[in-house]
């Protein structure tokens, strides 16, 4: 009972705090945020850049100073000289990288803690004067319940041109994204799309410093376009699911932080990755759960093949017993009396006074393992040029996975052949 009345005083207090400005505001900037991150999220991991992603959204600290001393506290101030710094360490990664030639990580590794350590410095000397106050833990973990309606400009401003940004050179990004050595044959610049992908985290990045922080806007970036690499395969649709994933992380995020006074930053990288586990069990095609029961279900049809093929050996009206069954199968008594209930109800297989028999539909499934078996020594016999006497263990996993158009290609390429190597007929 407690329990219902804290929920309901929770709900309440989090409909009161929507229903004003500045809940409303924070809503917005977190959906906009959330999106945006996505989005670009996706060109950074499909580019294996999660590092660099991290390590810019470290290195605009000095960016910061630098704007405070001169403009003060001012948010297009604080965006100017962030996306200057994170340009800047950029430049000095990839000039590393190319120039001294050290390893990827080792140059991010080193730009991005100077950088750091230079605006912690930086924040930390400016904090130390008399009445300045420029708090270090705002930038590092976001706090979105100080945003102002200027800030909600600029984060619609943000999405709105990084948005336009992707669409505008959305084919160039695609093809260095996925074939970086054809773009350069189609005269696409590879250099100029990785400084624009720069340009644009420095964007983002900044866009997000008041709602998750500089030390978190990583997983924002990082963990919906992830999540969204799970559920589809078209680029387009996995811009718009990490759009809409990022999105839904920021708000319950948000909500979270809200209902129990968390912080902002670590509630929405928290929410992000709990979203990212749900999808990595359940996604469709790539989620643990369907690709276990995949598995499971591919061993049961392996299963039912190897003891409908064992059953085909025996002349037509000769029953097989469940011990020629388990020599074949490692299966126990009590396991293959399960099996056989499920093939009678599948009508492949009848009981019989000593023993199973096929059906006429189990007989025919089971020349069927046995075509895919010859047909598949046949080709590697003729076409690879192996022994007969190497064959059949490969045989004997590949038959389980030959579809029946498979089949028919096969054999007309084989063209036809009536015995397989050891001289076994095999079933049309």
């Amino acid at each position: 009972m407690n329990f219902i009345l804290n929920m309901q005083d929770i709900f309440r207090y989090l409909f009161d705090f929507f229903s004003s400005d500045l809940g409303l505001r924070t809503l917005i900037i977190s959906i906009l945020v959330g999106a945006m991150c996505g989005m670009l999220g996706c060109f950074i991991v499909l580019r294996n850049m999660a590092l660099i992603g991290d390590a810019l959204s470290h290195a605009i600290l000095p960016g910061i100073v630098l704007a405070f001393v001169v403009a003060g506290y001012s948010t297009l101030g604080f965006f100017v000289g962030s996306v200057m710094a994170g340009l800047l360490s950029a430049f000095l990664i990839t000039w590393l990288q190319q120039k001294i030639r050290i390893k990827n990580d080792a140059a991010i590794g080193i730009i991005f803690t100077f950088m750091f350590s230079i605006g912690i410095i930086g924040i930390s000397w400016i904090s130390g004067k008399q009445g300045v106050h420029l708090d270090l833990k705002d930038f590092l973990f976001g706090n979105l319940l100080s945003v102002s309606q200027e800030d909600l400009y600029m984060s619609i401003l943000m999405l709105m041109l990084v948005s336009f940004i992707i669409i505008l050179f959305y084919r160039p990004l695609f093809i260095t994204t996925f074939q970086p050595v054809i773009a350069g044959t189609m005269g696409i610049n590879s250099a100029a799309m990785h400084y624009l992908l720069m340009l644009l985290l420095s964007l983002v990045v900044v866009a997000s410093l008041r709602s998750v922080g500089v030390i978190l806007v990583v997983s924002m970036l990082i963990t919906p376009a992830s999540a969204a690499l799970l559920i589809a395969d078209r680029l387009q649709k996995v811009l718009i699911w990490a759009s809409l994933l990022g999105s839904l992380s920021a708000i319950l995020g948000l909500i979270l932080s809200i209902a129990f006074d968390f912080p902002v930053g670590p509630s929405m990288a928290v929410m992000t990755t709990f979203i990212y586990g749900v999808i990595a069990l359940f996604a469709p095609k790539r989620g643990f759960i369907p690709r276990w029961q995949a598995r499971k279900n591919l061993q049961q049809r392996i299963l039912i093949e190897d003891i409908l093929k064992r059953a085909s050996k025996n002349p037509i009206h000769e029953p097989v017993t469940l011990d020629q069954f388990s020599s074949i199968t490692g299966q126990t008594t009590s396991q293959l009396l399960k099996w056989m209930k499920k093939l009678e109800k599948l009508g492949l297989m009848i009981t019989h006074t000593n023993g199973y028999q096929l059906t006429d539909l189990g007989r025919l499934r089971a020349n069927q393992i046995v075509r895919a078996h010859r047909l598949w020594e046949t080709f590697l016999v003729e076409e690879l040029g192996l022994n007969a006497d190497q064959i059949h263990e490969d045989a004997e996993f590949i038959e389980h996975h030959l579809s029946e158009d498979d089949l028919n290609r096969l054999d007309e390429q084989l063209g036809y052949p009536e015995t397989d190597p050891h001289g076994s007929p095999i079933p049309k």
